[in-house]
C-alpha cells in the first residue's frame, strides 16, 4: 500500500510537470508565431529596398545600340621595299647553287623586294555622307585603306586630309544615308562622368568598355604636338584607336587616340582627343585639304609659385610673355613681354599649353579679346590673329624606310632666323636657322643642342634657310651622325648628334 500511494504520488506529480510543459511549450509557440511575421517583414522589405534606384546599366543598351553602326573598322596595307643588299640569300656565294640557278636567279634574289603590311583600327562616321575621322596613325603612309562597317559591308576608303599634329585624319567612303554619330561638347566634360569607349580591339569588332572621364586637359604626354586629352579608364586597347568615347546621350565626345602601358595592353590609362578639337580639325581638312592654325606671335613660358610672387600674381596660373616678336599680331595688340596672359577669346588660360591650343583653334584674321595681368592689374587688349608661319619645320624621323627607328634628326624644330630673332639672340650679321625647341630626352638634347642656337652648317654644308636645311636633312639617312655648327651667344661650335642605337 505504501507503494501504491508513493507511486500514485509520483504519478500525480509526473502529470503536473507535463501538464506545465505544454502549456509552456504552447505559450512559446504562439510566442514565436506572433514574433516570426514582424522578423520576415522586415526581412522581405529590406530585400525589396533596391541599392541603386536607376542603375546606370538600364541606359547603355540604347545608346550603344544608337552609336555602334557609326563605329567602323579600318584595315590597311602597306608595301614595304626593301632595299637592294638587305637580307642576302645564305647560298650567294656558293658555287654549287650557282651552277645549278646561274648568276642571274641571285642577282633578281637579292634586288629590291617588297613585302606588305597591314594594320587595323576603328574610325567613326559623322556625316551621313560618308565622312569618317580616326587617327593620322591608323591610316598613315597606307597604301589602300578599307572599311568594314558593323553590318559588314565593305568600301575604299579615299583619304581627304590628315593632321599629324593632333594625330586625327579624316578619310571617306563612296556611301550615303550612313548610320552616323552626332558631336558632343567636349568643353563641358566633367571629371567622373561615365563614358563608353567604342571600337575594335585586337580586331574584335563593335567591342563596348565603360569608364569616366578621370581627367581632362591633359597635355604634354608625348603623343602629338597639339594634346589636350581627355584621360579615360574605359579599356582602350590595340585596334580602338580611332574608335568614339560617347557620354551617356551618345554624343561623341573624344576619339580615342593612345593608352599609357608599360605592357603594350590596358592599364587603365587612356587618351582620348576632345571632340570640339577633333571637329575643327575635320572642318578645316574638309574644306581645305589642310589645317590653318591661329597664331600670336609670342614667347610663353610656365609660372611657379616664386615667378607668381615675383609678378604679384594670386596664382601660377597663366602664360607668361617672355618674348613679343615684331610684326606680329601680339605686337600690333600691344602684349609686352612680362605680361601674364589669363584669358584669350573668353577662354581660361592656366597654361602655356593651354593658351597654344585655344590659339591654334582661333580663326585666321578673327579680333578677339585678350585679359594680360600686367604690374598687377588686369588689363583687356584686343588681337587679330594671324596665320601660324609655315617657315617652322620640325625635325623628325624620315618618311622613307620601313623602321620606326629615328634618325638623329628627330626631337627639334628650325625656324627661319629673321632679324627681330637675331637681335634678341644679341648676334648680328649672320644666317642661319634658328632652334625654336628641343625635346626631352631626345638625342638632340643629349648631344648638348639647345633652344636658341643658330645652326650655320649641317655636315659642312652651310644653310641659310629652313628651306636650306630640309634640303640637306633630307639626304641624311637613319643610320647617320650629324654634323652642326651653331653659333651660340656669339660663340661657335660643333656638336654631333647621333642616331638612337
Amino acid at each position: 500500500m505504501v507503494i501504491e500511494r508513493r507511486s500514485f504520488k509520483i504519478g500525480i506529480i509526473a502529470g503536473s510537470f507535463l501538464v506545465v510543459g505544454v502549456l509552456v511549450g504552447v505559450a512559446l509557440t504562439l510566442r514565436m508565431d506572433w514574433m516570426t511575421p514582424a522578423i520576415s517583414e522586415s526581412a522581405v522589405s529590406q530585400q525589396m529596398q533596391p541599392v541603386i534606384t536607376n542603375p546606370p546599366q538600364n541606359h547603355f543598351v540604347p545608346i550603344v545600340k544608337a552609336v555602334s553602326p557609326a563605329v567602323v573598322n579600318i584595315s590597311t596595307t602597306r608595301i614595304i621595299k626593301q632595299q637592294q643588299g638587305q637580307a642576302p640569300s645564305p647560298f650567294a656565294d656558293d658555287p654549287f647553287f650557282r651552277h645549278f640557278f646561274g648568276d642571274e636567279f641571285f642577282r633578281r634574289f637579292n634586288g629590291p623586294r617588297k613585302r606588305q603590311e597591314s594594320a587595323l583600327g576603328s574610325g567613326v562616321i559623322v556625316d551621313p555622307k560618308g565622312y569618317i575621322i580616326t587617327n593620322n596613325h591608323v591610316i598613315e603612309k597606307a597604301d589602300k585603306i578599307k572599311v568594314v562597317l558593323s553590318d559588314d559591308r565593305e568600301y575604299d576608303g579615299k583619304v581627304i586630309g590628315t593632321d599629324p599634329k593632333t594625330d586625327l585624319a579624316v578619310i571617306k567612303i563612296d556611301a550615303k544615308d550612313l548610320p552616323s554619330v552626332a558631336w558632343g561638347d567636349s568643353d563641358k566634360l566633367e571629371v567622373g562622368e561615365y563614358v563608353l569607349a567604342i571600337g575594335n580591339p585586337f580586331g574584335l569588332n563593335q567591342t563596348i568598355t565603360m569608364g569616366i572621364v578621370s581627367a581632362i586637359g591633359r597635355a604634354n604626354v608625348g603623343i602629338a604636338d597639339y594634346e589636350d586629352f581627355i584621360q579615360t579608364d574605359a579599356a582602350i586597347n590595340p585596334g580602338n584607336s580611332g574608335g568614339a568615347l560617347v557620354n551617356v546621350s551618345g554624343q561623341l565626345v573624344g576619339v580615342n587616340t593612345a593608352i599609357f602601358s608599360r605592357s603594350g595592353g590596358y592599364m587603365g590609362i587612356g587618351f582620348a582627343v576632345p571632340s570640339n578639337m577633333a571637329k575643327s580639325v575635320m572642318d578645316s581638312l574638309v574644306k581645305t585639304g589642310k589645317v590653318t592654325r591661329g597664331w600670336l606671335g609670342v614667347s610663353i613660358q610656365k609660372l611657379n609659385k616664386d615667378l607668381a610672387k615675383q609678378f604679384d600674381l594670386p596664382d601660377s596660373k597663366g602664360a607668361l610673355v617672355g618674348e613679343v616678336m615684331e610684326d606680329t599680331p601680339a605686337e600690333a595688340a600691344g602684349i609686352e613681354a612680362g605680361d601674364v596672359i589669363i584669358k584669350f577669346n573668353g577662354k581660361d588660360v592656366d597654361d602655356p599649353t593651354s593658351l597654344r591650343n585655344i590659339v591654334a583653334d582661333t580663326p585666321i584674321n578673327k579680333k578677339v579679346d585678350v585679359v594680360v595681368i600686367r604690374d598687377g592689374k588686369k588689363k583687356t587688349l584686343t588681337v587679330k590673329t594671324g596665320e601660324q608661319p609655315k617657315d617652322m619645320a620640325k625635325v623628325g624621323p624620315s618618311d622613307e624606310g620601313d623602321e620606326d627607328q629615328a634618325s638623329g634628326l628627330a626631337g627639334f624644330e628650325v625656324r627661319d632666323l629673321t632679324p627681330a630673332i637675331a637681335r634678341e639672340l644679341g648676334i648680328k650679321n649672320i644666317a642661319g636657322v634658328v632652334v625654336s625647341s628641343v625635346e626631352s630626352g631626345s638625342q638632340a638634347q643629349q648631344a648638348g643642342l639647345q633652344r636658341g642656337d643658330v645652326i650655320l652648317s649641317v655636315n659642312r654644308k652651310i644653310v641659310n634657310s629652313v628651306a636650306d636645311f630640309n634640303a640637306v636633312t633630307g639626304k641624311i639617312g637613319k643610320d647617320d651622325s650629324i654634323l652642326l655648327r651653331v653659333n651660340r651667344r656669339g660663340g661657335k661650335v660643333f656638336i654631333i648628334i647621333k642616331p638612337e642605337d
